[in-house]
């Protein structure tokens, strides 16, 4: 035990005045962070309110403005609101936004390979391995070259990995390519050069204008996206007959778009939270999507009476094959285009091969439980 007197008292005002210092400087920092008082950012999405797209836009809003504390405070505004949905790029670039929600395909007219972020087969990826080769494979950096070629003036953070998307509402089954032939066909990005070289001649809408199109015979016939989202836009009103499975977009996410001058601006510890913020959506998203959309494929066959078909193997086959004649088309045309296309393809060929070797197909599984025999009825 230290004795009282004088080195002890000397010792003891040494440490208050530092145990004071420091706590002083800790009660200094949050005063001046709350007086240069939150962000604020005014947000657009390409989708209407209603639409679960609409949803993921509001849970990557909620994610930043609850990890941050309330310091950055993002406002979603529906398709619309102050841009049409095509225009996000433009008004995000300008500033007229602070940031958006979308997908790159959107600006499939700015530059063509924009629309590689989603639109086409994929070189048979999935979207959540298509994330991949832009996370890890070189996309990230294709993509800034990609937008500095245009001037875009935005930071983009592709996420969210949809699953493979429907070949499209008929009015009755499509059997053949010849059957596409001549109908007025909604789509966007590839696809519409995919589809027009099936003989349909398209008309690129946003989401929230097909059904109208469709209800006025502006269209024959049109695709979207998923289960739920066509369902609550009202696809079932205007069409009984739904194609699963395609490759016209099998592989494709959103983008979280923000103004790169305001994006700059941001501290460093915010840049970090939304980084962040876009992985956790990205995983929630595909979480959600799984139980929002195996929910309404249910409810569009018992509540809505509509009839699901298979799209047929020649089709598929035939996407394929004009897809291809697209691709070197535009690669001869566009070089930011060929180099993108052939990143894709490098990455596409190893990780591809380890899927297809490593995880089983599990029709086998499904069959046993859920088929004729229903094992899962016996446990």
């Amino acid at each position: 035990m230290t004795k009282p007197g004088k080195g002890g008292t000397s010792s003891r005002r040494r440490f208050l005045k530092v145990a004071a210092a420091g706590a002083a400087a800790t009660v200094a920092t949050p005063t001046i962070v709350n007086a240069q008082g939150p962000i604020s950012m005014r947000w657009q999405s390409t989708w209407p309110s209603k639409d679960i797209f609409h949803e993921y836009a509001l849970d990557y809003a909620k994610k930043v403005n609850d990890m941050t504390g309330g310091d950055l405070k993002i406002e979603v505004l529906p398709a619309g609101a102050v841009v049409p949905a095509f225009g996000l790029l433009d008004a995000v670039s300008k500033g007229v936004l602070d940031g958006g929600h979308g997908v790159l395909v959107y600006h499939y007219g700015k530059q063509t390979a924009l629309a590689l972020w989603g639109s086409g087969p994929g070189f048979a990826m999935d979207a959540n391995m298509l994330l991949a080769w832009h996370k890890y494979g070189g996309g990230k950096e294709l993509l800034e070259k990609l937008y500095a070629s245009i001037g875009a003036n935005v930071v983009s953070f592709p996420y969210g990995p949809m699953p493979t998307q429907p070949f499209g509402w008929f009015k009755k089954p499509v059997a053949k390519v010849e059957d596409v032939k001549g109908l007025k066909f909604r789509t966007v990005g590839i696809s519409i050069d995919v589809y027009s070289g099936m003989g349909a001649a398209v008309n690129a809408l946003p989401g929230g204008e097909i059904v109208a199109a469709m209800d006025r015979g502006l269209l024959d016939a049109a695709e979207f996206n998923n289960a739920t989202s066509d369902r609550v836009l009202g696809f079932p009103d205007v069409s009984k007959v739904c194609m699963l499975q395609s490759f016209h977009q099998n592989a494709e996410q959103f983008e979280i778009m923000f103004n790169k001058d305001k994006y700059n601006a941001l501290p460093d510890k915010m840049k970090a939270i939304i980084a962040n913020a876009v992985d956790a959506a990205s995983a929630d998203m595909s979480w959600k999507a799984i139980d929002r959309y195996s929910k309404d494929y249910v409810e569009l066959q018992t509540k809505d009476n509509v009839k699901f078909y298979k799209t047929p193997d020649a089709i598929l086959k035939r996407q394929l094959e004009i897809y291809d004649d697209v691709a070197k088309k535009k690669s001869a045309e566009n070089p930011l285009f060929k180099e993108i296309v052939q990143s894709q393809i490098e990455f596409a060929k190893r990780a591809t091969q380890w899927e297809q070797d490593t995880v089983v197909n599990r029709r086998m599984a499904y069959d046993h439980y859920f088929g004729p025999n229903a094992a899962a009825k016996k446990l």
